[in-house]
């Protein structure tokens, strides 16, 4: 299933995508209308959603606005250094990592997938990163093995936005990854089900139709089983949840010179089998 948040008529409710339309979930009896709570009823949750979907109501997709999956995550996480194409393009700059460096995004950041990203007035040092990002469904601590599998609820397509400059004031990063605006993700998450080969996806970025990204996630340092267990060794992982995978070469950054996002560029980021997000850069309002 493709799990959707959208606004209709002035409501913003959850959804779920079926080839042009969408099912509106507040005509499912007991369906519930915010995205965490969704996922929180865990897979049995979604497999008596997918029993009641015949008579719902449905609406043409092109009439509704898609919002941010999740729209409040209690978490959102990001991998830094996770693509070998990617340390391979910044070892100039830096040293592989010995293990899973993860870093914070605050929540404030989440975007929708289709909305404004804001150049900041404090920096000119913008910069995409096309992410393949986890969402969680379940809550656990100590994750192991096969467990792990049960606390994906499905994937999502991200823009980790970095403004580099902040990003190095502090070992952190959490100050430049963290900018309001700059955690765009969607259009909506995928389920496990219809990604057979998760770790086989094509990634491109696009920057005014220039194809500036061109990645895998078969080029992952990590699968994303160890991700979770590296995580859920530290901390609960609760549903909604976002985690970042870590982003493939061809970021602004790492090119000599730099070239980083201007106002008026258009940023286009699409994951096989899951869709895309594209974002205009605007002044910072």
């Amino acid at each position: 299933m493709k799990l959707a948040t959208f606004t209709h008529g002035g409501a913003t409710r959850t959804g779920v995508v079926e080839d042009q339309e969408i099912v509106d979930l507040t005509s499912v009896p007991g369906a519930p209308t915010d995205m965490v709570a969704l996922l929180e009823g865990g897979s049995g949750g979604l497999d008596k959603l997918r029993s009641s979907l015949g008579s719902a109501n449905r609406l043409d997709l092109s009439a509704v606005r898609l919002e941010a999956p999740v729209l409040r995550p209690r978490k959102f996480l990001g991998l830094g250094a996770s693509y070998k194409s990617h340390l391979a393009e910044v070892a100039h700059i830096m040293q592989p990592p010995k293990h899973q460096t993860w870093f914070n995004k605050q929540v404030t950041c989440v975007n929708g997938p289709y909305d404004d990203i804001h150049m900041p007035k404090v920096s000119n040092t913008l910069d995409y990163e096309g992410e393949l990002a986890i969402v969680i469904g379940a809550r656990g601590r100590h994750v192991k093995g096969p467990a792990v599998r049960s606390m994906i609820a499905g994937f999502t397509v991200c823009n980790d936005v970095s403004v580099r400059e902040w990003q190095t004031r502090a070992f952190t990063a959490t100050l430049g990854k963290s900018f309001d605006t700059h955690g765009p993700i969607g259009p909506w998450i995928v389920t496990p089900d219809e990604l057979p080969n998760i770790h086989k996806l094509a990634l491109r970025t696009w920057v005014n139709g220039e194809l500036r990204q061109d990645g895998s996630t078969s080029d992952l340092i990590y699968r994303f089983g160890e991700m979770i267990e590296e995580l859920s060794t530290v901390f609960t992982l609760e549903p909604g949840d976002i985690l970042a995978t870590g982003t493939p070469a061809g970021v602004g950054g790492a090119r000599q010179p730099p070239v980083y996002l201007q106002v008026g560029d258009v940023v286009k980021i699409e994951i096989e089998g899951i869709g895309h997000i594209e974002n205009r850069v605007v002044a910072e309002p």
